[in-house]
Formats: C-alpha cells, sequence, structure tokens
C-alpha cells in the first residue's frame, strides 16, 4: 500500500479522492484506480441513519465505518472526524482507535458541536485556542509518521475570509499536515488561499455546494494538493436508485433500465467470490 504522505507529497500532481461512505463503494473506487479515498460524514450520517449532516453522527458510528472501510481495501483511508466529539482527551482517544483500525488520515474542524456540513447555513466555530488543544493532542496521538491530519476551518462563513486563513496559518504551525478552508465562495476567494497559506491545501468540490467546481489542474495551479469530491458517489447512487425504483413501481419490471445495471457476474468480481471459492476449496479437501 502507498503511504498516503507519499501521494500527497507529490508535487507532480494533486491526489484526487472520491468521497466514500461503505465497504461496497470503497471497493468499488479502488478497483477503478483511486489511490486514496475519504469516508464522508455526511454520506455515513445519510446512509447509517437516513438524516443529514447535523451532529447526529458520533465516535462509535465514525470508528465502526471506518474500521469496515478500511478492512475492505488496500489503498489509504482518510476519515472525516467532525470535531472530535468532545474535547482534546477524546480525540487522542479517537485517533488511538483509528490507527489500529488501519485509517491513513482524518479531517478533524473547527466547528461548535452539533456541527453541520459545511456548505449549510447556521454554522459557528469555536475559538481558535479551544480548536488548537484538540489539534494538538491529534498530532501527539499519531503512531506512524505518514499518518496525515488535515486541519478543517470553517470560519469563512462566520468570521469572514481573513480569519479563515489566519486560522488556517495557526492550525499549521501548531502540527497540521494540510491546511482546509472550507466553502470558500468565488475562485478569486481560491486564489486567496492558494497565495496566503503556505502549507499543502485542500480543495472540496461539493456538485452544488457554496464553491465553484474547477478541474484538477486549475485547482492544482491555485496551489491545492489535494482535491476532494466528497459526495459525488452518494449523489449518483441517489438518482440511480430513485431511477430504478421509480421504473419498478411504475412498469412493475427494472427489464427496460437492464443496459443501467451491472450484471450478477459483474457484482460479484467487484466483492471478489472468485478468491472466496478457492479460500473454501482449500478448507473443504
Amino acid at each position: 500500500m502507498k503511504k498516503l504522505r507519499k501521494l500527497i507529497n507529490d508535487k507532480s500532481k494533486p491526489l484526487v479522492v472520491p468521497g466514500v461512505y461503505d465497504a461496497i463503494g470503497a471497493k468499488i473506487a479502488q478497483k477503478v484506480g483511486f489511490e486514496a479515498m475519504f469516508q464522508t460524514g455526511y454520506g455515513t450520517s445519510a446512509t447509517l441513519l437516513g438524516m443529514p449532516d447535523y451532529g447526529f453522527i458520533g465516535l462509535s458510528e465514525t470508528t465502526d465505518n471506518a474500521r469496515r472501510i478500511a478492512n475492505a481495501i488496500s489503498v489509504p483511508l482518510i476519515v472525516d472526524v467532525d470535531t472530535g466529539y468532545g474535547n482534546a482527551l477524546t480525540v487522542k482517544k479517537l485517533l488511538q482507535d483509528l490507527q489500529v483500525a488501519g485509517v491513513s488520515g482524518i479531517f478533524l474542524e473547527d466547528q461548535k458541536w452539533p456541527k453541520r456540513c459545511g456548505h449549510m447555513k447556521g454554522k459557528e466555530v469555536v475559538q481558535k485556542e479551544e480548536y488548537g488543544e484538540k489539534l494538538a493532542a491529534a498530532v501527539d496521538a499519531k503512531q506512524d509518521k505518514d499518518f496525515i491530519i488535515v486541519a478543517r476551518t470553517d470560519a469563512r462563513a462566520t468570521e469572514g475570509l481573513d480569519e479563515a486563513i489566519e486560522r488556517g496559518k495557526y492550525y499549521k504551525k501548531i502540527g497540521a499536515d494540510l491546511i482546509f478552508v472550507e466553502a470558500p465562495k468565488s475562485i478569486e476567494e481560491m486564489k486567496k488561499i492558494g497565495k496566503s497559506i503556505n502549507a499543502p491545501l485542500v480543495a472540496n468540490m461539493i456538485e452544488g455546494g457554496a464553491t465553484p467546481i474547477s478541474s484538477t489542474a486549475t485547482l492544482h495551479k491555485m496551489g491545492f494538493q489535494l482535491v476532494l469530491y466528497p459526495l459525488s458517489i452518494l449523489y449518483a447512487n441517489t438518482f440511480a436508485t430513485m431511477k430504478i425504483l421509480k421504473e419498478l413501481k411504475s412498469k412493475g419490471t427494472t427489464t427496460r433500465l437492464k443496459k443501467d445495471l451491472v450484471n450478477f457476474d459483474q457484482f460479484n468480481d467487484i466483492v471478489e467470490l472468485s478468491k472466496f471459492r478457492k479460500l473454501e476449496g482449500k478448507y473443504s479437501k
């Protein structure tokens, strides 16, 4: 498995990372060729609870989901841990558990709890010193030098872009590996972030979100080293699910949409059925 830090430090190209929320989606992303992936809190809340990213997911749901996903893939997994679900001690315990589960990095944000999706209204942020305590605990909890900590600030929406940039600089000094200023509203703001913060940066591309979608090449030129598409799989799967279920409900069959589905054998290939058949044969002799 390639180390996440090595992938991020490759200055020749940015690391493009899709958001996943379950083991099968992660296996598909790996099969397609992605070198790393991101466990989305938004997607985890939606798929585990059928609820919005509004502070309903806790430490146990996040950790359990991460363990399942990490066990299903052989590429690095970065996990959205929201605000860390408590104080500095909680964050330290969380980091220890995630590393045992095989996770390669985290996103830790500075919102007040209960948090909400970074592209929703009504966010609040804690004092930067309070977040700094959690971030320092996360840095201390790293058991592997290649483990990555992304410091996310949501201060753009509440304190303005300049304050968000200052927080990014402050979080870098504490020990964050990457800085993520959430939800800039224009290309000009993104360029300013790229010029102002001397650290590897995260660009968050949400279809229909507050930040304009830009090409990977353009984002790289602006200074962004990790390009995240956290909700593309969730939105695509939701669209496909609605389409097939509407067809089944109205027609009583899915025959007309057969071309839109993988077949039985193709799906079994994704979940590696042949590998388990061989293993079964080994132990049944």
